[in-house]
């Protein structure tokens, strides 16, 4: 029996990919870049199943509660305490579940990276913000000196499209609007050009208006680094927009998956169906 939510291999095209979307590979003789093999959170995220390619864009829709944000934090080996995660999630072919937190500060920030939906949770309310994105640079030592470093940071503010980027970078982040920081985190996500970036509901706290910029920021950034992207949402819309292919999630469960064009106009699970019907996507 496979995975609930995971394409056996008779069920795709010879491309390797459901509904015949290439699936771009990243890791070591051709296999995905992100594996997640029956993932398992105690009983709020019940043995799930997914691929994510080099390049590719998924999505991972569903209510609250239903386990996407514990999926995105067993992959980054953030789970608070008490959780611990079983089964498997290789990235590039490497194990992450159960590695030391050694290993894993080594990859996050580097080959993965996540921008959460709160940016001030992300942000260090005493350091300015030109150091902040300056710092993971330093720790992977992606750039040779804090000179370089301090460039390539304004570099980044700039291409999030942040006004002023020299005085921004001296910034505190209570100086800057929720918009200007969300910015400022994905600049950060993205310094060390990752392999894998998770985003956790990152529009959700923001207007309309500065969603779609920051929307489009995010599509820019992976698509210049052909970077992975797992992004978390509950709102159709931005599902539609975003990613190629689309996981529906519903009490810890992966109930649908497909292309992103596939599940939107012809939904086969209840949950999805419902999910559209509530959205503003049913009358288009």
């Amino acid at each position: 029996m496979s995975t609930p939510g995971h394409v056996p291999p008779s069920q795709k095209t010879p491309q390797g990919h459901p509904s015949g979307v290439q699936r771009h590979k990243g890791g070591p003789e051709g296999t995905p870049l992100l594996e997640v093999t029956a993932l398992a959170v105690g009983n709020l995220v019940k043995g799930i199943g997914f691929e994510v390619g080099k390049g590719e864009r998924v999505g991972l829709i569903g209510e609250s509660g239903s386990g996407k944000s514990l999926t995105a934090l067993s992959i980054m080996g953030l789970l608070p305490d008490g959780l611990r995660a079983t089964g498997l999630v290789k990235l590039n072919g490497r194990p992450l579940l159960g590695a030391s937190e050694r290993n894993l500060s080594r990859l996050r920030g580097n080959e993965m990276a996540m921008v959460f939906q709160e940016p001030m949770t992300a942000l260090n309310p005493a350091m300015r913000v030109g150091r902040q994105v300056a710092e993971p640079m330093l720790v992977h030592r992606t750039q040779p000196d804090r000179r370089a470093a301090r460039q390539a940071a304004v570099a980044l503010l700039d291409a999030v499209h942040l006004p002023d980027p020299e005085q921004t970078a001296k910034a505190y982040p209570h100086q800057l609007s929720g918009g200007q920081r969300q910015r400022v985190v994905l600049a950060i996500a993205l310094a060390n050009n990752p392999a894998l970036l998770i985003c956790d509901e990152p529009t959700t706290a923001l207007d309309v208006t500065v969603q779609a910029q920051i929307l489009d920021l995010i599509l820019a950034g992976v698509s210049e680094r052909e970077t992975a992207l797992l992004f978390i949402t509950h709102d159709l819309a931005v599902v539609a927009t975003v990613c190629d292919r689309v996981l529906v999630m519903l009490d810890g469960e992966i109930v649908e998956a497909g292309s992103t064009h596939d599940v939107l106009t012809a939904p086969k699970h209840e949950y999805t169906q419902r999910l559209l019907k509530a959205s503003d996507l049913e009358a288009s």
